[in-house]
Formats: C-alpha cells, sequence, structure tokens
C-alpha cells in the first residue's frame, strides 16, 4: 500500500465518538432525567411513560403492524386496550412490578437455515418502544460515526453512500464480518452491567431484565430465555447496539 493510500486508509473513522466534541442535547437529556431529583427520586420510568413518548411509541408499533404475540391481541386494538387500562399498566410500571408475556416463537427461512424470532405482545412492544426511545437519547452519542444500525435519523442507504464516498477516495477492501448466534448468546449480567453504568433507575433495569427472561412459547409450553435477546421486539436492536459497543 502506498503511502496515498495509507492517508487515504486512516480516514475511514472506526472511533467512538468519546473522541468527538460531546452531544449537548444528549448530554441535557441525560442531566435533566437520569440525576436524582431534590426528594432522591430517579426518574428515568418518569420519562419513559411521559405522554409525548407514549404517544410516540404507539404510533410507531401501530405503524410497524406485525402479528400479535402470546395474547391474540392485533395493533388495531391497543389504542382502545390502552385507553381503558392504562392506569393500572403505568401503575404497575412505576412500582417496578409489570411483567410481560412470554414472547411467540416464529420462524423465518434465511440461507441455511431459519431465523428464530420472539414476537411479544403489542403491549408489550408499545412499553419496548418507549423503553427504546428513551435509550436511544442516553446511548445514542458514544456510537461511532461510522455506525449507521439502528440509530436514530440513520440509515443503510446512508452506509452505502458513506462506501461510495470511500471508493472515490481511492479505497477497495471491504470486510465482512458476521458473528454467528451472536446475540442468541448474549449474557443478560453483562447486558446489564453495561445499562446500569448510565441507567441508575432500578426499575428500568429490572423492566430490562424482565423482558429479557419473560420466556417463549413454543407448541403451547413456555420455555425460559436464559441468554440472549429475542429478536422480534422493538427493544432488541437497541440492546444488540449497546452490547455491540462493548
Amino acid at each position: 500500500m502506498d503511502s496515498l493510500q495509507q492517508r487515504k486508509q486512516l480516514k475511514l473513522n472506526l472511533g467512538p465518538v468519546a473522541d468527538l466534541p460531546p452531544n449537548r442535547s444528549s448530554e441535557e437529556f441525560i442531566a435533566r432525567h437520569i440525576s436524582e431529583g431534590p426528594t432522591g427520586q430517579v426518574r428515568l420510568m418518569e420519562s419513559i411513560l411521559e405522554r409525548s413518548n407514549m404517544k410516540r411509541a404507539i404510533k410507531r408499533v401501530v405503524k410497524n403492524k406485525g402479528a400479535p404475540g402470546v395474547d391474540g391481541m392485533t395493533v388495531r386494538k391497543i389504542k382502545r386496550y390502552l385507553k381503558r387500562h392504562w392506569s393500572k399498566i403505568e401503575k404497575a410500571l412505576l412500582d417496578g412490578t409489570y411483567t410481560p408475556m412470554p414472547v411467540r416463537r416464529k420462524e423465518i427461512p434465511k440461507p441455511g437455515g431459519v431465523r428464530l424470532l420472539g414476537i411479544p405482545t403489542v403491549l408489550d412492544r408499545v412499553i419496548q418502544q418507549a423503553t427504546a426511545q428513551i435509550l436511544a437519547q442516553i446511548w445514542d452519542y458514544t456510537f461511532s460515526e461510522s455506525s449507521f444500525g439502528f440509530r436514530p435519523k440513520r440509515s443503510a442507504q446512508q452506509a452505502i453512500d458513506q462506501y461510495r464516498e470511500y471508493v472515490r477516495d481511492g479505497l477497495r477492501y471491504v470486510v465482512d464480518i458476521d458473528l454467528s448466534k451472536f446475540f442468541d448468546r448474549v449474557n443478560h449480567d453483562r447486558l446489564l452491567a453495561r445499562l446500569a453504568t448510565r441507567i441508575r433507575d432500578k426499575r428500568v433495569l429490572k423492566l430490562i431484565r424482565r423482558f429479557l427472561t419473560s420466556g417463549v412459547m413454543i407448541g403451547g409450553l413456555e420455555e425460559p430465555t436464559k441468554e440472549g435477546t429475542p429478536q422480534g421486539g422493538p427493544l432488541t436492536p437497541r440492546t444488540q447496539k449497546i452490547t455491540s459497543n462493548l
């Protein structure tokens, strides 16, 4: 590789965003929602349950459609269900007693085998989406500028555009890496320990653990989930992103 090619290769930024100037909006969000209030109460769960955040989560889940979970509820019924039962659901979340239902197993064919999906109930998807939206504000600015997957206002098309720019600059090598079943084997304790570095609200950590260990329904029988992040819910891409950023 000649000196010109070496200089161009160094332009490929794979380092963490921690080396860049901090994102002011993220810092302000963290200061406002993660710090303890005057009474010593940590308020992150309250941030998740804010009306605007929940409305955005419901809108996203309804827009994404998707199949029902183990309870059979469709996305068309979720708004009416929440109007009737929200006070009880909100109290359980604030008290730290909310218990997600098991996910429904769904096999999706892929080259060389099948991909195992775990489809949460629509209600659990709404709560996961609301949680994921807040996690995005806390964690997104810590990711590499070269990272495009599962990030707000970023897309695969932007990654392709960046790749084309590198090609125009004279770069010629592409490295394609796939870690087999990596997210099926995520250690829950390590993931929660990672989350706890920025989340002090134990109710939120407890809720995320319950989503991770909610179990899976296969052929009418519930099986425990002792490791991995079930693919199929809105929270999984966010926890996957945080895990792969270790």
